[in-house]
């Protein structure tokens, strides 16, 4: 994984959050539904938890600058049960966290974080599991961003029909 990647992938998200503040219509009503302060603690929790997985395997020496983290790499990086852990548990958070969304939303980003699991664990191109993981990365930002109410925005109440 290359700086040009993890920057290219933080423009994708800083761009879906741009469209989410500049576009009164965002969320859309229909499909919008709110997160609870839990939701989104877990959701954070997670996404944490799945930079962690990825940082650990492709910049070791970022994490390794914090004190206490060279035997989590080490677990993540050997690709055995503790580094599935280590993966399936964050991603299990941000499902969670993100469960009150649109289930069209839910399949997908579900069906892109099966796919960086098993293009990580399978042996496949690494060309693939960064495409996987970029997927990922895009579904939980446009989940968050354009489908979710933070916790907290109120709603407006809608109008009442004038009594006649």
């Amino acid at each position: 994984m290359s700086i040009s990647f993890v920057v290219t992938l933080a423009m994708v998200v800083v761009a879906l959050l741009v469209l989410r503040l500049s576009i009164p219509g965002l969320p859309p009503q229909r499909l919008a539904r709110r997160l609870r302060w839990l939701d989104l603690g877990l959701t954070v929790v997670g996404v944490l938890g799945l930079v962690l997985h990825c940082a650990s395997m492709f910049f070791r020496p970022l994490v390794a600058a914090v004190p206490g983290t060279d035997g989590v790499i080490s677990q993540i990086n050997t690709l055995g049960t503790a580094s599935v852990i280590w993966y399936v548990i964050p991603a299990l958070l941000v499902m969670v966290g993100l469960r009150r969304q649109h289930w069209v939303a839910l399949v997908l980003l579900a069906a892109a974080l099966v796919a960086v699991g098993i293009t990580m664990y399978n042996g496949t191109a690494l060309s693939t599991h960064l495409e996987t993981i970029f997927v990922a990365g895009l579904m939980i930002a446009a989940t968050m961003f354009l489908l979710s109410i933070p916790p907290w925005v109120r709603p407006v109440p809608s109008a009442l029909p004038a009594a006649a």
